[in-house]
């Protein structure tokens, strides 16, 4: 499912539909893209719609979508989301990306109640599974149960075309760079306090980029004005899509302390723009990263802040992690992973 302001989700999708060209596959979307035979969805089923489009699309994906598998005679969907038919005969291969509601669960959240309830029958009925990375290959494995043969991690990609190192711009002061939600897992709270205990924090910003939160931005900039640095920290909101590479190249570090990701899209991006990156050693970051970044525990404040403080103070070593990271970067692309991604599909077609 593809809709007319696309998400990361969506995004993937895309970028793999590309290399399923071979399959003849019908994409459904609520906006027609150009090279592929679409059939039309609503557009009220996106993240954006929140909780409500949430529901609309489980109720389309559990009714519609099997009178529209019919009506294709589709021998196969592959959903881009742990989303599929549990009420027919549709035989269908999912995407998982992370487990995230279920590592920090929260009472309230009807994502988490979703994930604890329906993905594992979405999982279990699917003919496969296919998800980003070892890590997220295991939670599968580790909460659901699911056989790790019934599992195939593949790995992402980015745009080459897009994120590569632009030029250079002159700022006012070098800044370290955040991309990413607000949530508590991503542990921004964290960075903060660390880049706090910076000692030569007063020639540098920390730039925290990514969609306010009203439930958890306000206590992040309250914990910049206690800890007195509100000149050298900015929340710059949300950042375009095609203003992401020139702010990652010119940031002296992208910092990525995340409790868990189940890819991690941020730090390959950084690298594939020569940035240097500063991310966890959990998860699936150093199966991203690999040698080519500082890896650090993000639950220890100090590891983060002295990470930092060395890309700060060693000008050959940000040399160093940006060629590596050029070089790392190398080895993703969206042709190696729809062509993985292929593989999987053709041997239930």
């Amino acid at each position: 499912m593809v809709f007319d302001k696309p998400t990361g989700i969506s995004n993937y999708a895309l970028n793999i539909a590309q290399h399923l060209s071979s399959l003849d596959p019908v994409l459904l979307t609520a906006q027609n893209q150009e090279g592929f035979s679409c059939y039309p969805i609503p557009s009220n089923m996106t993240p954006a719609e929140g909780s409500k489009g949430h529901f609309r699309r489980l109720l389309w994906t559990q009714w519609q979508l099997p009178q529209i598998s019919q009506r294709l005679s589709a021998n196969l969907i592959y959903s881009p989301i742990p989303e599929a038919p549990l009420y027919s005969s549709a035989r269908y291969v999912v995407m998982c990306h992370d487990l995230i509601p279920l590592r920090f669960p929260s009472l309230f959240s009807p994502l988490t109640n979703y994930f604890r309830y329906v993905v594992p029958s979405v999982l279990k009925q699917a003919e496969h599974v296919i998800c980003n990375s070892e890590a997220t290959a295991k939670d599968i494995h580790d909460f659901y149960g699911i056989p790790i043969n019934k599992i195939t991690p593949i790995l992402l990609a980015f745009d080459v075309n897009h994120f590569y190192p632009w030029k250079k711009t002159t700022n006012k002061q070098p800044y370290f760079l955040y991309l990413g939600r607000h949530d508590p897992y991503k542990n921004i709270q964290g960075l903060i306090a660390a880049f706090a205990a910076l000692k030569c924090k007063q020639d540098y910003q920390l730039w925290i980029a990514g969609s306010a939160d009203p439930r958890f931005t306000p206590q992040l900039q309250q914990q910049v004005r206690e800890l007195n640095i509100q000149e050298q920290v900015r929340f710059i909101n949300y950042v375009a899509y095609e203003d992401l590479p020139v702010i990652m190249s010119n940031a002296i570090a992208l910092v990525f302390p995340t409790f868990w990701e189940g890819f991690g899209l941020p730090a390959l991006e950084a690298m594939a723009c020569g940035t240097p990156v500063i991310t966890s050693n959990l998860a699936s970051l150093p199966e991203v990263v690999g040698d080519a970044g500082i890896l650090i525990n993000p639950y220890n404040q100090g590891e983060i802040t002295n990470a930092m403080s060395e890309v700060a103070g060693d000008r050959e070593m940000r040399s160093q992690l940006s060629n590596l990271s050029l070089e790392r970067a190398k080895l993703f692309s969206w042709k190696k992973t729809g062509e993985a991604t292929q593989e999987v599909l053709k041997r239930f077609l």
